[in-house]
């Protein structure tokens, strides 16, 4: 008999059946669903790819990826599903794929808005205490949120209940998070004055302003932490400094445009924040494994 915490391998078989649909070659697809997309890989990644990840939730229907961030190792696949809190710099690697039964994922993005708004619905007596203040959380995959989600990707073929019933499903699928074991960890996010909230209101500052001069004490400051709170509940979320945070933004912003504009490397150095071109070039090789031009080069 299945529980929810035992994955239903014939939902799981449907569910990558319909994300092969929509992904029908390599890559990331945006699906008619705000905030909605499949991905697909065919093999696996020789070495991790540093990313931004989004807020939201990822349930892997085919192979297995690892994520790295920080010093903390999480990897999810069929049985496990993965919720980011938060966009966060991290080094990614689908560990598990082939040609025959490619890499398949569905992510939905999550925001501390709309779970603010269903949370009060889940917990209208208040938020149960929870110790876990990570960024990221990995927990037993839902056999009713794969049910949902399979529900979600079959309405993209009637467009009238695509427009009808989309949100809703989202909203379920939310509301169901929520009530799992990873629901009070995840609530913290929709929860204004909580320490993940300001936290995530932190990152959105940083990520607005990367090229900006970081002041901790202003920052502290923004989110009414003080200082020294501030940077160990950062830390804590996270796995990094705020000043690492804006560096590995940085760079992931100039690596982009280098590829996506053709900049070159002191062009795109300085338009990140850079005031010393060698500097960039030397903290781009730590943390990419290559120089910028032979980095962007080899892709």
């Amino acid at each position: 008999m299945n529980t929810d915490k035992t994955p239903d391998l014939k939902a799981i078989a449907r569910l990558a059946q319909l994300i092969a649909t929509y992904a029908p070659h390599d890559g990331c697809f945006d699906l008619p669903i705000p905030g909605v997309r499949v991905f697909r890989s065919s093999a696996v990644d020789a070495e991790p790819i540093n990313v931004m990840s989004q807020a939201g939730i990822c349930l892997v229907a085919q192979g297995a990826k690892r994520v790295i961030l920080g010093d903390k190792i999480y990897e999810y696949d069929p049985s496990r599903m993965v919720v980011y809190s938060m966009a966060l710099p991290v080094e990614a690697r689908v560990v598990e794929a082939s040609r025959r039964e490619p890499y398949l994922c569905l992510v939905m993005d999550m925001s501390p808005q709309k779970i603010a708004g269903l949370m009060q619905k889940v917990f209208p007596r208040g938020l149960p205490k929870t110790s876990d203040a990570n960024g990221i959380h990995v927990g037993h995959s839902d056999q009713h949120i794969v049910a949902a989600a399979i529900r979600l990707i079959e309405l993209l073929r009637t467009p009238k209940e695509l427009q009808l019933l989309s949100e809703l499903v989202l909203d379920e699928i939310f509301i169901r998070l929520l009530c799992s074991p990873l629901g009070a960890s995840v609530a913290q996010i929709g929860a204004a004055e909580s320490k993940t909230w300001k936290i995530v209101k932190a990152i959105s500052w940083i990520r607005e302003n990367y090229a900006e001069l970081l002041n901790i004490e202003e920052l502290a400051r923004f989110v009414n932490m003080s200082e020294s709170s501030f940077h160990r509940h950062f830390k804590s979320i996270t796995s990094m400094s705020p000043v690492q945070f804006q560096k590995a933004l940085r760079l992931q912003e100039a690596k982009s445009l280098m590829l996506s504009e053709m900049m070159d490397a002191t062009t795109a150095s300085l338009r990140v924040g850079y005031a010393s071109p060698s500097q960039f070039s030397r903290e781009y090789s730590r943390y990419f494994g290559k120089p910028p031009a032979q980095d962007v080069k080899a892709r």
